[in-house]
């Protein structure tokens, strides 16, 4: 399966959202209606990128999942950099193991969204530290359902 646009997923279902980055990939959730994303575990990228992709796709079948929404980290003028190029590698490597829909949300801000409600709750460094990547896949993806949503 090729990569989708965002509004040709599937708009009933479990989807995931990935925040991928060169140490970490956050994971969220939606619920089956796609009303909500939660985050759900942050995975830990090694040297070899295989046993990311075994937890991910547990994480999949465990739920269900029907498609992907993946961050697109792109520079803050829109032009495509290295982490978006390796965001579409990660892509690319998740489609040749499983033939799955997915597609990319633009992500710039939702790192710092993450970070900005965690100081608004007060978190101390380390649990924000913790919590950052899948807080930040669940702002991608709420952001996708969003968009979805207001397409339909």
């Amino acid at each position: 399966m090729a990569i989708l646009d965002l509004l040709e997923l599937p708009n009933k279902g479990v989807l995931i959202g990935l925040d991928p980055g060169s140490k970490t990939v956050g994971v969220a959730a939606s619920d089956r209606l796609q009303l909500t994303a939660h985050p759900v575990e942050t995975l830990q990228r090694g040297k070899k990128l295989a046993p990311t992709l075994t937890r991910l796709f547990e994480l999949l079948d465990d739920r269900e999942a029907i498609g992907i929404v993946m961050g697109l980290p792109l520079n803050m003028d829109g032009s495509a950099g290295p982490r978006a190029q390796s965001a579409r590698a990660l892509a690319r490597h998740i489609l040749q193991i499983r033939d799955i829909p997915l597609a990319f949300q633009d992500e710039r801000m939702s790192s710092q969204s993450a970070e900005r409600a965690m100081l608004d709750a007060d978190l101390s460094r380390a649990r924000r530290a913790e919590l950052i990547d899948k807080s930040a896949a669940a702002i991608i993806l709420q952001t996708a359902i969003d968009t979805i949503a207001n397409a339909s």
